[in-house]
């Protein structure tokens, strides 16, 4: 973390609910790669600021940013959050429920491409996504979301500079090409206006003009 960074954070008390997820995450001796905690703070403002009502997670870990998005929801709103493996899902589903969240959240478990498919066909669509898991399916996942959202939607993908791998010419492992490939359309689509912030890992913002 930079000392710009370390500042930033310095300047915000601990969150006791998202410290004891941290350590529930943990204590299932899962990875410590949730969310920043200023970018946890960014996701419960652009769901408020863009009144999203329906969200859409690709990759829940242990709930952290779950929580972080279900805070910016209203009394109606809802999350819906897939997730590859079926233990990361009960610890995120528990933390959820602990925060006074679980009767907004949904998880569907497996591939989240299948996941994608199924939502196409049953005509779901989203106001408000966040993309936070397998880096090489992040392509595929801002195909996904474009076609699953409703006008306005904001798309929100964390990890887009893979620690400095992503403007590593050196670099060039499956992940990190299909990171800069995501960053790239992210920044050209015309159906999106965006722009990308450099702290912490990186994290890109986009909107699905309407």
């Amino acid at each position: 973390m930079s000392i710009e960074e370390q500042y930033v954070d310095s300047l915000y008390r601990k969150d006791d609910e998202l410290e004891r997820v941290k350590e529930g995450i943990a204590a299932h001796g899962m990875p410590d790669i949730s969310v920043a905690d200023g970018y946890g703070r960014l996701l419960t403002m652009l769901v408020g600021m863009s009144g999203a009502t329906d969200i859409l997670e690709i990759g829940a870990l242990g709930g952290y940013s779950g929580i972080c998005l279900a805070r910016g929801l209203g009394e109606r709103g809802t999350l819906l959050s897939l997730e590859l493996l079926p233990h990361y899902a009960d610890v995120a589903r528990t933390h959820l429920a602990e925060a006074g969240y679980g009767a907004c959240v949904d998880y569907r478990i497996g591939d989240a491409k299948e996941s994608l498919a199924r939502l196409k066909e049953e005509g779901r669509t989203f106001d408000f996504f966040f993309i936070d898991a397998d880096k090489e399916g992040y392509p595929l996942y801002l195909d996904n979301a474009i076609a699953l959202a409703r006008p306005g939607a904001v798309i929100v993908a964390d990890n887009i500079l893979l620690r400095g791998r992503t403007i590593n010419t050196a670099k060039q492992g499956p992940a990190v090409q299909a990171v800069r490939s995501f960053n790239e359309r992210i920044a050209t689509d015309p159906r999106l206006e965006s722009t990308i912030l450099p702290g912490y890992d990186g994290l890109a913002i986009a909107r699905v003009k309407g």
